[in-house]
């Protein structure tokens, strides 16, 4: 492991911690994270599977839904497989451009689900307000260009933060207290102006996941307007009943990450741990819970995963 001085000489290799201050529990808390990454590969893949091989859920929602999971498998893999090396192995060495490349594909692929997830509810608010032209607004060529555009946007909103770090230098010390890299976490660590850096993270977090958030807002407040303009009870009811998976898989992706920003923020007696802990409920949770959200409340995704795990041999 590289040492440095105070002439400007920059590290190139780095220590994650972990959880710092409960090093000694590592091993019991690789259990919800083994527990979790298994799940997130499990259920993804088999909802990947479903959906790309069942002509039936070609449909635009299914679609958008088949996104989701190749991105919740991405994050998991991009993060998990490195703690658990921390947990069992204390493998924490890892080189700057090894960190560098990680939190580019935590950080896009976190962009990547949050345009989803908005997408989802341009897709629910089609389905609602306007069925007769649902179709044959969202057809399967808009649905392959605005996947490009969602995969373009955050791709190309993070590229530029490589550059932003490789022009830093850090001299002061090496050690992360995290599982993971992250640009805030690593950048903070640099010797010289990260002015940049701040305000280049504050103009992405403004235009990307902010912007998602405010737009599928409006989205639902449109959403239920037409809800509760519908004359039929029933009617109403079954609308709201295909908004539910969606609303569930929103607050557990946007939930944790405003609650972890906020003790960030306000929780100043809190542990360093337990910030880290916090931050991987934001990257552990949504992988493994979304496939069971739509599995379990989803009738045509329940069924078919009913029919491959389960059909008997006649």
């Amino acid at each position: 492991m590289g040492t440095v001085n105070n002439t400007g000489i920059s590290h190139t290799v780095f220590r994650l911690l972990g959880v710092p201050g409960l090093e000694d529990q590592h091993m019991w808390i690789s259990i919800p994270f083994f527990i979790s990454y298994v799940t997130a590969l499990l259920g993804n893949s088999l909802l990947i599977f479903i959906i790309l091989t069942r002509p039936s859920l070609h449909g635009p929602m299914y679609l958008f839904l088949c996104m989701l999971a190749g991105a919740d498998l991405v994050l998991s893999t991009s993060t998990v497989p490195q703690a658990l090396s921390i947990f069992w192995f204390h493998a924490g060495e890892i080189s700057l451009d090894r960190c560098i490349t990680q939190l580019f594909f935590i950080h896009s692929t976190f962009i990547s689900e949050s345009g989803i997830l908005l997408v989802m509810a341009f897709d629910r608010y089609l389905a609602i307000c306007y069925p007769l032209r649902y179709t044959t607004i969202l057809t399967n060529s808009l649905i392959g260009k605005i996947g490009v555009g969602i995969f373009l946007r955050s791709y190309g909103t993070i590229f530029p933060i490589i550059f932003l770090l490789k022009r830093l230098t850090f001299c002061s010390t090496n050690i992360l207290p995290h599982t993971a890299c992250e640009h805030t976490g690593l950048s903070k660590y640099a010797c010289n102006d990260r002015q940049v850096n701040i305000w280049y993270g504050f103009f992405v977090l403004m235009s990307t996941v902010t912007l998602d958030v405010v737009l599928i807002f409006i989205s639902y407040v449109l959403i239920l307007r037409a809800i509760f303009l519908m004359p039929s009870q029933d009617a109403r009811h079954k609308a709201l009943n295909t908004c539910g998976s969606h609303v569930c898989v929103i607050t557990l992706f946007y939930g944790p990450g405003i609650f972890s920003t906020l003790t960030h923020q306000f929780g100043y007696q809190i542990s360093t741990g337990v910030h880290v802990l916090l931050a991987n409920v934001c990257i552990l949770a949504p992988p493994m819970l979304n496939p069971i959200i739509y599995g379990v409340k989803t009738k045509q995704i329940r069924d078919q995963v009913t029919h491959v795990l389960f059909l008997k041999v006649v």
